[in-house]
């Protein structure tokens, strides 16, 4: 009884009539239900998109999914949650100043070849998944666009560096003779240790100048069509580095012997080997 009449006079103080009170009273808990519901389709919209979402996306997903709810809310129910986009990965930038030598740019942009091994390219690029960082340095010919050597691994060092200029010599050691390897001016490059093993390979070094991503835009392109064809929409595939890297070895080896080049319309090995099978006949 006590509460009915505390209720009672806390109405009449409001000037609220008891048939409000019950009614607002009700739909407070539908509201707050029907918040939850929400809440619960934004946690499970951010999540399912690798925590990329921000608040017009979500506000889409859920108007698709029957919600009809407008961004203010989204944005006050995320700050409730305490939820944001996570940020976009930068890419990965190897340049740390001038640290050692700056080659001068031989290339120019012109990328044009009339044999194989004239002009190379290499480069850095980082694919980030929940795991991690994995990092993959190739070496690409741009006469017939394929991978001459590459390292993967979760260390940007020099020992990557070096691990793929071993598999270089390895598979191509007698190869080259005033071939031009171009790059852009990343840490890696400036070293004495690099220029020295261009040097024992008969190398001649290059380097694009400080901002000009057209500079190396063969070594660029195969980043993007890389990551295009093997990683983005699937990273989820991966749940750890090893896991990546064994994804990596398998798409350079379909892109080498079974991916059409157009320009050439077969393989970047399939396009070498019929060359080279050629010049044989000869």
């Amino acid at each position: 009884m006590r509460g009915r009449y505390k209720l009672k006079m806390l109405l009449e103080i409001a000037g609220l009539s008891h048939q409000t009170y019950a009614y607002n009273d009700k739909h407070m808990d539908e509201q707050a239900n029907k918040d939850k519901l929400i809440e619960d389709e934004i946690v499970s919209i951010f999540n399912e998109n690798y925590q990329k979402y921000g608040i017009p996306r979500i506000t889409l997903e859920l108007k698709s999914r029957g919600h009809h709810i407008n961004h203010k809310k989204v944005e006050r129910l995320m700050k409730k949650l305490k939820i944001q986009a996570r940020p976009k990965q930068r890419k990965y930038r190897s340049y740390r100043g001038e640290v050692g030598r700056i080659a001068d740019n031989l290339l120019n942009q012109d990328f044009t070849t009339n044999d194989f091994y004239e002009k190379i390219g290499t480069d850095v690029t980082v694919f980030i998944g929940r795991f991690g960082k994995v990092y993959v340095s190739p070496i690409i010919d741009f006469h017939n666009r394929e991978v001459l050597a590459y390292d993967a691994s979760v260390n940007p060092d020099y020992r990557q560096i070096n691990r793929m200029f071993q598999r270089l010599k390895i598979m191509h050691g007698n190869e080259f003779k005033n071939t031009i390897m171009h790059s852009d001016q990343g840490w890696q490059y400036q070293m004495k240790k690099y220029r020295e093993k261009l040097a024992e390979l008969k190398i001649i070094q290059s380097m694009s100048r400080k901002g000009n991503c057209l500079d190396n835009s063969p070594t660029e392109n195969f980043f993007s069509r890389m990551k295009e064809e093997m990683f983005y929409g699937k990273e989820h595939l991966y749940e750890t580095e090893e896991q990546l890297i064994r994804a990596i070895d398998e798409y350079i080896y379909y892109y080498n012997n079974k991916r059409i080049v157009v320009r050439l319309k077969m393989s970047p090995i399939q396009f070498k080997n019929l060359q080279q099978g050629t010049l044989l006949c000869i």
